[in-house]
């Protein structure tokens, strides 16, 4: 397979890690990178032997050498960068949240054409536990399936070391809070390992902004939510119970669950040391038996660098990658359905 000439907009954290998966892959030659801080990018370029460097991501989108962008930079300038890539044929694997809201996602759809996009939202879809169950659920060993549950909350603490990231929390420039920070991860991965089968139709959900108690986990001016609970009907009658926090008055936790007629899966979503996959398994003459399915350690390495090789590879054998922009579209229109629900107090249809 020939290399796809990569180039990656944005060199903060995110996008530092995409051009450290770029750069060591043997099916990507990373031939660009652009950032307005122009030092980072430079820093970024020498240590990884990048020979052009950009200050605007237009003119790295301008490149006539460059195939395929990645956007790692906020979700508030991201799809219009998208459009324009899209626009000078370039192949387009944009950040999480896909977007600010389903019409962005609209107009990314509208503008990729016969090229190739895609979101990082399907990065926990990568490690060997999440094929695992994809493969488990797909043979039917489940039964009909009944409801598919999330529930990962994380603890508020003491005044952090640094100051948070002002973008974080802020709806103008991140779309929202918890939810597009971690909240895409959850369906994405859920909707992804049931085979994106789920027609998620109406949405009831509440969100809640940080407390008081911990305040000084939160950038000034932070508006976004970082507690959420959700109940999504799908056709069919399936049930997604959605539950994500951080910054809150409750111990860790962290539990996904699919539930069939015929039998559940208790998961982990993210790499862990030591991790398994449960079968609960119906049985007439027993009841519910136990056993461990898949057990082992995912890598986080998996979430890096199986997403941009995906994407690469999707490029070349012209096929969408892991998450698609329209599977992508799907987890948005849940989000913006759990705001709108949120802000109305009622529950919001998806058509």
């Amino acid at each position: 397979m020939e290399p796809v000439k990569l180039g990656v907009i944005g060199c903060g954290v995110i996008g530092t890690s995409h051009i450290e998966a770029a750069a060591s892959s043997r099916i990507i030659d990373l031939v660009a990178v652009a950032d307005l801080r122009e030092d980072v990018a430079n820093s970024l370029a020498e240590k990884h032997d990048v020979g052009t460097v950009y200050n605007e991501g237009k003119d790295l989108i301008e490149d006539s050498v460059v195939e395929a962008v990645i956007l790692a930079m906020p979700a508030c300038v991201r799809t219009e960068l998208g459009v324009k890539a899209f626009g000078a044929g370039k192949h387009v694997l944009t950040e999480k949240p896909v977007a600010m809201n389903a019409q962005e996602v609209r107009s990314l759809i509208a503008a990729r054409g016969d090229l190739v996009g895609g979101c990082c939202s399907s990065r926990f879809r990568f490690p060997e536990s999440a094929g695992v169950v994809t493969d488990f659920i797909a043979s039917g060993a489940l039964g009909e399936l009944r409801v598919v549950h999330c529930r990962a909350l994380r603890p508020g603490t003491g005044p952090p070391d640094t100051p948070p990231p002002e973008w974080r929390l802020r709806k103008d420039l991140n779309g929202g809070g918890i939810m597009s920070n971690w909240g895409c991860y959850d369906l994405d991965y859920l909707l992804g390992i049931t085979g994106w089968t789920l027609k998620p139709r109406t949405v009831l959900g509440q969100t809640w902004t940080v407390s008081s108690e911990f305040n000084a986990m939160a950038a000034p001016n932070s508006d976004a939510e970082t507690h959420l609970a959700a109940h999504v009907r799908c056709e069919c009658g399936v049930v997604i119970q959605f539950e994500r926090g951080e910054m809150v008055a409750a111990r860790l936790e962290r539990a996904w669950k699919i539930v069939g007629t015929e039998g559940s899966l208790e998961l982990q979503m993210r790499p862990e040391k030591e991790k398994s996959v449960i079968y609960n398994k119906a049985s007439s003459q027993k009841g519910v038996v136990t056993e461990v399915i898949w057990e082992g350690e995912d890598e986080w390495a998996d979430t890096r660098d199986g997403l941009v090789d995906d994407f690469a590879a999707a490029v070349r054998e012209g096929r969408s990658p892991r998450t698609g922009l329209e599977q992508a579209l799907v987890v948005q229109q849940i989000t913006d359905a759990i705001y709108v629900s949120a802000e109305t107090g009622e529950a919001a249809r998806i058509d």
